[in-house]
């Protein structure tokens, strides 16, 4: 894997306006980068789907063991009154739609994984469509190596999914949500919007605070229509605990993602394939850190339900070299054996492996100057040459 630097197409950011990429700058700190792309080899690719499907294969397995056991889903910190709504999403067969592998690699070695965003993972339209269109600009000017492809299928297999969606799982009308205080996550939203309308299926938007509840007990949208299908840009760990959860189970409605991907998207998940699959080279060595674990020099504490690096911090040697705030931490913490991001230049590397229903599907790649990944990491766009 190679970073290589390129000069920027003069014009993109007129593009982005154009494509309504709303968020190529957060913070007045760049997002969106293209003064350099990576290059990975058609083997490097083939590894990433190979170990990308086998890993999801794995987390499957952890919530078949999970819903069968009421301790499990306890040391999950799923709440008591909604296991069975959790359990029923999983027994039923309830469809997904996506999710992301976070990957610590360099292109040798094997692949580690570092967690799982299998339930609200970003990054979705930047991996998806504005990279490729970046790739396309770039052919076509000449400044890539000759026969450049890019590992990304993403929207055709986004559009695919949709469609069977439709024809095959009943979803008809599906409504779309976010909280309204999040550019990025209605950027998401918009474009999932543009994919579901590819595939001829409805769609309305509103906002998660507008949902309503009807006299029947079914949620309602800001025209009172009930709602049958939701695609929702927001945590089950939050959904669960939220005061309408006591209505979930008989609300009647698909969702997109499924509960059981509370399970998956759970830091829990990390010494559950730990255990299940010892000693597996794409798996780190990953406890609970309430229970009794081997002695680690470097590890990473992680809360069950942290997202974009909040409260996660990095112990070498019994001292703490990095930390990042945030609002997590009370329902609990594993532990990870530390394995270092690639470097390039004075930025650390990591690879988001995304899947469509179960099939590897493209990858995103960021860089972040700390050691913990977070919202203010940057996207660089990629290629494969054979």
């Amino acid at each position: 894997m190679e970073r290589v630097n390129i000069f920027e197409r003069p014009n993109w950011r007129e593009k982005a306006a154009e494509y309504g990429f709303n968020f190529h700058t957060l913070y007045d700190e760049p997002y969106w980068c293209e003064d350099a792309y990576y290059k990975l080899t058609l083997p490097q690719v083939e590894r990433l789907e190979e170990v990308t499907a086998e890993l999801h294969q794995m987390c499957l397995q952890v919530v078949e063991k999970v819903v069968a056991s009421d301790d499990l889903m306890a040391r999950f910190r799923i709440p008591k009154h909604t296991w069975e709504f959790v359990r029923q999403s999983w027994r039923s067969k309830q469809p997904s739609l996506y999710s992301r592998l976070d990957l610590a690699w360099d292109g040798t070695g094997e692949p580690k994984l570092l967690e799982n965003n299998a339930d609200t993972p970003t990054s979705l339209y930047e991996a998806a469509f504005f990279q490729w269109i970046w790739l396309e600009d770039q052919l076509q000017a000449g400044n890539l190596p000759a026969g450049a492809d890019q590992f990304n299928s993403l929207q055709e297999k986004i559009i695919e999914r949709f469609a069977e969606l439709k024809a095959q799982h009943g979803f008809n009308l599906l409504h779309f949500t976010c909280c309204q205080d999040s550019v990025e996550d209605r950027g998401t939203v918009q474009y999932l919007q543009d994919c579901a309308a590819e595939a001829d299926l409805a769609s309305e938007f509103l906002y998660i605070e507008d949902i309503g509840l009807g006299e029947k007990g079914q949620f309602t949208d800001l025209q009172d229509h009930v709602i049958s299908s939701l695609f929702k840009l927001y945590p089950w760990e939050n959904m669960l605990r939220d005061v309408f959860s006591t209505k979930l189970e008989d609300a009647g409605v698909r969702w997109l993602e499924p509960a059981w991907k509370s399970i998956i998207s759970n830091k829990a998940l990390l010494p559950m394939l730990w255990e299940m699959f010892p000693d597996h080279p794409n798996l780190l060595p990953a406890y609970f850190a309430e229970d009794p674990h081997p002695l680690m020099d470097k590890y990473v504490v992680k809360p069950l339900f942290s997202r974009e690096g909040a409260n996660i911090t990095i112990i070498d040697n019994g001292k703490e070299i990095a930390r990042a705030e945030g609002p997590y931490g009370e329902e609990g913490m594993i532990v990870q054996q530390f394995h270092p991001l690639p470097k390039f230049g004075d930025s650390y590397t990591l690879i988001g492996s995304w899947l469509i229903n179960d099939q590897p599907a493209g990858i995103g790649i960021r860089e972040d100057k700390a050691l913990i990944t977070q919202d203010l990491s940057r996207f660089y766009p990629h290629v494969f040459v054979e």
